[in-house]
């Protein structure tokens, strides 16, 4: 299967093959999350699925790179996306706020990476214990797909170190109020090679991306792949493919989340003006690191995929300030990027209207 580098390419693979198998698979996973005993585990899990289902099928794309092993690749993304989807939620809307808690959940996703890990109690410093086996089995998954991955060895330590930030801020961003702020300053403290070119909160949205693990472990299903491209992968990404990702992300919830009163990492730039100029300096430095990756133009279009996929959000209209900087933002991102945005928005007006054909 040819990788695709261009608008019609791209967009017919996402509309024929990634869709489809996303939603056979979230719906298996939907299914089983039906049967979670424990009410509060329960609504959580389906909530997660019915909510962020979109997470999935961004990430379901990166398959695209692995050729014929497309069908495992997906299986695993949709498996791994559930995952911190569902735990995100748990931490989110919370019945502790015990840090321990919270790294004995995120516990599983490093699990999910390491095929010959034994599983453990996730929930075992929490009050509800009972999923009826559904994190155990969505860990199950990823293992078994990474198990016959023979470039696995290779990948390892960089899917490791990804998910060892991505957990690490779980733990930080959602223990007390007054807290958040000292634990994950003093976490970016130790972060010494990217102090000079991003601020805490900066690296803390840049952790909490899984793009770059999707990213990896489909390139190295290719027969072609080589460890020199692991860290060219781990590094285009991390920070700067994902700092982008989740800064859209934390852009479009600045009102949501002054109500709800979570933590957004947009809200610490002294003006609109220093965000947007932040914002066009990692879409930049995202641009030029997949520059130097294989299959570069499709990580391009990944890149202008992201701004058309944030930016058409609903949620955009709502705040003039944010309405102003996505123009702009697309603006940059020329044609590819206005397709995007004007695609999604067609796509979502059509999905809310026949919700039962898109779910």
């Amino acid at each position: 299967m040819k990788v695709p580098t261009n608008l019609p390419a791209l967009t017919t693979k996402v509309f024929l093959k990634v869709r489809p198998r996303v939603r056979h698979y979230l719906k298996g996973w939907q299914q089983l999350a039906e049967s979670i005993p424990d009410q509060e585990l329960r609504r959580q899990a389906l909530m997660s699925i019915q909510t962020k289902t979109f997470h999935c099928e961004g990430g379901a794309v990166y398959a695209l790179l692995a050729g014929p092993h497309f069908e495992e690749t997906v299986r695993f993304i949709i498996a791994y996306q559930t995952i911190s989807d569902y735990l995100d939620n748990l931490c989110d809307r919370s019945t502790s706020l015990d840090p321990s808690d919270f790294r004995a959940l995120h516990q599983s996703m490093l699990h999910a990476l390491t095929p010959d890990a034994s599983l453990g109690n996730y929930y075992h410093l929490r009050q509800e214990q009972d999923d009826g086996g559904y994190l155990a089995a969505l860990v199950k998954t990823c293992q078994s797909v990474l198990s016959k991955l023979p470039s696995y060895p290779v990948i390892a330590p960089a899917l490791h170190e990804l998910a060892g930030y991505y957990c690490e801020l779980q733990v930080h961003k959602h223990v007390r109020k007054e807290e958040r702020i000292g634990r994950l300053n003093q976490w970016f403290s130790k972060q010494k090679e990217y102090q000079r070119q991003m601020t805490w909160y900066e690296f803390s949205a840049c952790a909490g991306s899984t793009l770059g693990i999707f990213c990896l472990i489909s390139h190295s299903f290719r027969r072609n792949f080589s460890g020199d491209s692991v860290n060219l992968i781990k590094r285009a990404y991390f920070p700067w493919v994902q700092g982008l990702h989740i800064l859209l992300d934390y852009l479009i919830d600045q009102d949501e989340d002054l109500h709800g009163g979570d933590l957004n990492f947009c809200s610490f730039y002294a003006d609109t003006k220093e965000m947007e100029k932040r914002l066009g300096y990692f879409y930049t430095k995202a641009d030029q690191s997949i520059s130097y990756l294989p299959d570069a133009d499709f990580h391009r279009l990944i890149n202008r995929g992201l701004l058309g996929i944030y930016l058409a959000d609903r949620k955009v209209s709502r705040q003039a300030e944010v309405r102003k900087i996505a123009y702009r933002m697309i603006s940059r991102g020329g044609g590819t990027a206005l397709f995007f945005f004007l695609h999604c928005l067609i796509y979502r007006r059509i999905s809310e209207k026949h919700p039962s054909e898109y779910n």
